[in-house]
């Protein structure tokens, strides 16, 4: 394995919490910055979710979103640990964190102060909301984006149940999170060519509003609007995945000849000539009641059976699996996806790798520091147990 880092001699200063800031600095942890994770006494608040096995604070969303980091444990309230963040931000590349505007101003970090003492410092707020809007000075986590973008209210179009509901994912969170990645970076390539810090904003609702209606702003695109906002084919109710004999396979005939392979298979050739699917055109318009006609017939076959004829005539598909089984799929173990670690603390556990390769640049990150763990490593007060 190659030990050279893409992002070698890189220094992050990294005061996020929860998962948006996180996942954005354990990208490019990966990718091989030096990310300081700069945290409280008692952790990050996302280090409880989830039993740890050893350490406090080391619960096992940890393991991965905090991989490759090392961290730092200040009290930024005393002079102490803000002469600590200090004497890191003076060698630092970047500084990143999600506190709002005007706590790191009294805290005597905002970019005009970090600016004094780093003059390129790339400077990156993570935000619930832009600061040129009349929600700026809101909190916002990914269920108050949810709720905002009108995610909230998307199976509703779906499947007729009035309630609006949260997609089951920290979502807004991870995407705003890449969004962070890519304006890291993007700022750290204008320093490299032109020599110049600067401030970068990457606020959450717009990040994610950005996410969402590529496809969902339809048909609002157009002024005046000719159609509603929603994307119909993603809002199509009898567009799921499609029963078995024994389970639930997805199955997606996109092209011409994939329509035609599909219906041979299901043995249905009345369907050649029903004049809702009689040519590609018709057939795109009435996509939705040859769903319908699809989950009629779907159920003959088991999933296996489904999934090899779909293989063989090269038609898009999938056998339906439980969260549970992902780390057992053979592709996922024939790229080393999920690999086996031993963390000092926490004993055996799955590593995920980052799902981007490159012929140069791989290398091994180091497993999740506990709390304060390089507090001396990085001249500062080690991090005194807690009584009791």
């Amino acid at each position: 394995m190659s030990q050279q880092k893409l992002l070698e001699g890189i220094r992050i200063v990294d005061l996020t919490t929860v998962v948006f800031g996180p996942y954005a600095t354990e990208t490019l942890a990966d990718l091989g910055a030096d990310v300081i994770k700069v945290e409280g006494l008692t952790g990050d608040v996302f280090r409880h979710t989830g039993r740890p096995r050893g350490a406090p604070g080391m619960g096992v969303c940890t393991l991965n979103l905090n991989k490759g980091k090392r961290s730092l444990a200040l009290d930024l309230k005393t002079e102490e640990g803000k002469a600590a963040l200090l004497a890191q931000l003076a060698q630092a590349d970047v500084f990143i964190h999600n506190v709002r505007g005007k706590a790191i101003e009294r805290l005597g970090f905002g970019y005009e102060a970090v600016k004094a003492i780093r003059p390129d410092i790339i400077y990156v707020h993570c935000v619930g909301f832009g600061s040129g809007g009349p929600y700026a000075d809101l909190p916002a986590y990914d269920d108050v984006i949810q709720a905002a973008t009108g995610t909230t209210n998307l199976l509703s179009r779906v499947d007729g149940n009035p309630t609006p509901r949260y997609f089951p994912s920290l979502i807004a969170d991870k995407v705003s999170g890449l969004h962070g990645t890519y304006a890291v970076m993007a700022a750290i390539i204008h320093k490299l060519r032109f020599g110049e810090g600067q401030f970068v904003e990457v606020p959450m609702f717009e990040a994610f509003a950005h996410f969402m209606m590529q496809e969902h702003l339809f048909g609002l695109t157009l002024v005046p609007p000719q159609e509603p906002a929603g994307y119909p084919r993603q809002l199509d109710p009898f567009r799921q995945p499609f029963p078995t004999a024994d389970g639930h396979i997805v199955i997606v005939p996109y092209t011409p000849d994939s329509i035609d392979a599909l219906i041979e298979l299901m043995e249905a050739p009345e369907l050649t000539s029903d004049p809702r699917f009689a040519n590609y055109g018709s057939r795109i318009q009435n996509m939705s009641a040859f769903y319908q006609e699809m989950a009629l017939r779907t159920p003959k076959r088991t999933t296996a059976e489904w999934s090899r004829l779909m293989i063989q005539n090269d038609i898009p598909a999938m056998a339906v699996r439980d969260l549970q089984d992902v780390p057992d799929d053979p592709h996922l173990k024939a790229v080393d996806f999920f690999q086996q670690r031993t963390h000092p603390t926490e004993g055996e556990y799955l590593k995920m790798r980052g799902p981007v390769t490159f012929s140069v640049g791989s290398f091994e990150v180091r497993p999740a520091p506990a709390i304060g763990q390089h507090n001396e490593e990085l001249g500062a007060p080690p991090v005194m147990p807690r009584a009791g």
